[in-house]
C-alpha cells in the first residue's frame, strides 16, 4: 500500500524544504518508507529497494540479479534520459532546433533497436517480469512523443502490449 503525494513542479514544490529532506536533488520520484523511516530518491534506487524489501521483481541468483540490474542501468543511463530529451525537443519544443530533433529522434530509434533485439525470444527484458520492465515501460509508453512507429519494432510492440494488460501497469 502507498499514498501518492503530488509534487507540482510548475509551482516549485520540489524546492520546498520538506521535499528537499526527501529528495536532495529536488527531483521526482522520491519515497518515504514509513515502515523503516527510509527516505529515498532516484527511480532506480527506489525500484531496487522495493524489490529487495518485498522479494519481488529482482532475482536472488547472482547472474539473474546482475542481468536485471544491467538492464535497469541501461534504462537509467540511456533509455530514460535520451527519451526524455526526445520528449523535450520532438514533442514539447518541436521546430526550435532541427539538430536536436534529429539527434534525439535517431537516438530514440537506436535505443528501440537495442530493446527490440533484447526482446527476441523473450516476453520480458530479463525473461521474467522485473524492475527492468517496470522502469522501461513508462518511457516506451510515450512512443508517439518520440516519433517512433512501434510497427518497426514488433518485439517491443508485443512487450508493450503485454505489460499494458498488467493490473499494476493499468493503475
Amino acid at each position: 500500500d502507498y499514498t501518492v503525494h503530488a509534487i507540482d513542479i510548475g509551482a516549485g514544490d520540489q524546492n520546498k524544504p520538506e521535499f528537499l529532506k526527501i529528495s536532495a536533488n529536488n527531483k521526482i520520484p522520491a519515497i518515504v518508507d514509513h515502515d523503516t523511516g527510509m527516505n529515498l530518491m532516484e527511480s532506480g534506487a527506489i525500484l531496487i529497494y522495493l524489490a529487495e524489501k518485498h522479494n519481488q521483481f529482482l532475482p536472488k541468483d547472482n547472474i539473474g540479479r546482475a542481468t536485471v540490474i544491467e538492464w535497469l542501468m541501461w534504462q537509467m543511463g540511456g533509455l530514460g534520459p535520451m527519451l526524455g530529451q526526445a520528449h523535450h525537443f520532438l514533442h514539447f519544443n518541436s521546430g526550435r532546433s532541427e539538430y536536436a530533433e534529429l539527434r534525439f529522434q535517431n537516438e530514440a530509434a537506436r535505443l528501440y533497436s537495442v530493446l527490440e533485439q533484447r526482446l527476441v525470444g523473450r516476453d520480458y527484458i530479463c525473461d521474467e517480469y522485473s524492475i527492468a520492465d517496470i522502469a522501461s515501460w513508462p518511457w516506451v509508453s510515450r512512443y508517439e512523443w518520440q516519433r517512433i512507429n512501434l510497427d518497426k519494432y514488433p518485439n517491443v510492440r508485443s512487450w508493450y502490449k503485454r505489460l499494458l494488460t498488467r493490473d499494476a501497469v493499468q493503475r
